[in-house]
């Protein structure tokens, strides 16, 4: 762990120094001015930990300059522990109000001196730590996109994520469903309280109200102890109901009883739990289709589906997708420590002209096995691994223009696959198409593929 920096802003040079004495002889690592200007220039030239401010100081005094300190953004500012020799609960109050950690009065014991240093550093670190977490957390929640489904989809969240209408999500695997159900939590008056996820179709038949609705020990074989199901665990937040086509009808009717009731009995219970739950749910199913064919309830449907979403296949919004890989390559480069890594524009181009069967989830598998195996810095098209089955040639023939269009994309797809095979090899690759060397050049230089060896 690294020293704490600590600075003591002081008029007198006698309690600077001996202030300073005390805390470089406990491991840490003091400075000292005599003024506000002087520990404002300091902070904002070399950010601190921890600062010892006197309330009585010439110039700017001590609670305007804590005042200033406080307008720094959060992640920069220091924790502040006055000082005076005149104190009063008035001051004190003030200098409290104003953010102080601490207000002590001199003369200053040694005990006291790094018993509230101790405190004021962990309380810092853990305010820190509490942002790095808000921020990841925001950051991981991000709808990427600026194709206009993916600015349609931040608006409709926008709309009714601050009411408590049931939402179902729809969409194929792999699209984010997840993440929009996370994101519309985070935006609701509900966020503070606990997100909790089922999927439905991960869970036995047989394990599926235990999981939702708890158990009472001794209900069943196998129950040992009593359990908390999902539903009370979300009481006062948001259940998220994943794959919910994949639900049983005898479990549908117990959802249904308790989307009606706001209450439900735990297996083996004979008294009822009232909760206050938002269900948003979601499905890669036709539910109308599961409905006629008797696999899902209509009054659940109608129960559920208050607030339809749609979220858009990656096919369908092909031009966010440099934006979520480059994400994605950014994500895994810092998670696992490695290099920085550009995409080349060949690159983007090749990943733009696939049909992302897998969606979202497969781009950002695709690349994190780039940043796992590929040690070099810019990615190049060679480098991504893609099934030449699965381009955009399997899409339908109306996205390109013209005959030449459809043309030079199976060409330009037939040499990147024999480029592959031989490691960018240019001279290998032009005798696999049969043609001579400077032709191959020339005809990639034509479509765009970087004549790399």
């Amino acid at each position: 762990m690294k020293t704490s920096r600590i600075l003591v802003v002081d008029d007198e040079p006698a309690i600077r120094q001996s202030l300073c004495g005390v805390l470089e002889d406990e491991g840490f690592q003091p400075a000292a001015v005599g003024s506000g200007e002087d520990c404002l220039e300091r902070i904002s030239r070399q950010p601190c930990d921890l600062v010892f401010l006197d309330i009585w100081l010439p110039g700017m005094d001590g609670l305007e300059t804590l005042a200033r300190i406080q307008e720094m953004p959060a992640g920069e500012r220091p924790a502040v522990v006055m000082i005076s020799g005149h104190g009063n609960i008035e001051t004190a109050v003030r200098a409290t109000k104003l953010g102080a950690f601490d207000f002590l009065e001199k003369p200053l014991t040694i005990e006291k001196i790094l018993v509230v240093t101790k405190n004021a550093i962990q309380q810092r670190r853990m305010e820190l730590e509490l942002l790095r977490l808000k921020e990841t957390g925001s950051e991981r929640l991000r709808i990427i996109g600026e194709s206009v489904p993916m600015k349609a989809l931040r608006q409709q969240m926008a709309l009714m994520a601050v009411t408590n209408g049931r939402v179902l999500i729809y969409g194929e695997s792999g699209t984010g469903k997840e993440l929009v159900a996370h994101a519309i939590h985070s935006m609701s008056p509900r966020a503070s309280e606990p997100f909790v996820e089922v999927n439905c179709a991960a869970i036995p038949e047989e394990l599926i109200e235990s999981e939702l609705f708890g158990h009472r020990k001794g209900s069943f074989t196998g129950a040992h102890e009593d359990k908390t199901g999902k539903f009370q665990k979300a009481d006062g937040g948001t259940l998220f109901l994943d794959e919910v086509g994949d639900m049983s009808l005898k479990t549908q009717a117990k959802v249904l009883r308790a989307l009606e009731e706001q209450r439900f009995e735990p297996v083996g219970a004979s008294a009822y739990i009232q909760v206050d739950v938002r269900v948003i749910a979601a499905t890669n199913k036709n539910l109308d289709q599961e409905i006629e064919r008797g696999n899902f309830r209509e009054d659940l449907f109608y129960r559920l589906n208050v607030i339809p979403f749609s979220v858009p296949p990656l096919r369908e919004r092909i031009e966010d997708v440099p934006l979520l890989a480059e994400y994605f390559v950014k994500e895994f480069t810092t998670a696992y420590g490695r290099r920085r890594k550009e995409l080349t524009p060949e690159a983007r181009d090749l990943l733009q002209s696939y049909h992302w069967p897998g969606n979202v989830r497969e781009l950002r598998n695709l690349m994190e096995r780039i940043v796992i195996m590929s040690p070099q810095v810019r990615i190049d098209a060679r480098h991504i691994p893609l099934n030449p089955t699965r381009r955009a040639s399997d899409r339908p023939i109306d996205r390109f223009g013209s005959l030449q269009e459809v043309r030079e994309s199976a060409e330009r797809d037939y040499i990147l696959r024999k480029l592959d095979e031989t490691g960018g090899n240019v001279s290998r690759a032009a005798e696999l198409v049969g043609l001579e060397r400077s032709h191959l050049y020339r005809k990639m230089k034509a479509l765009g593929i970087p004549p790399k060896e």
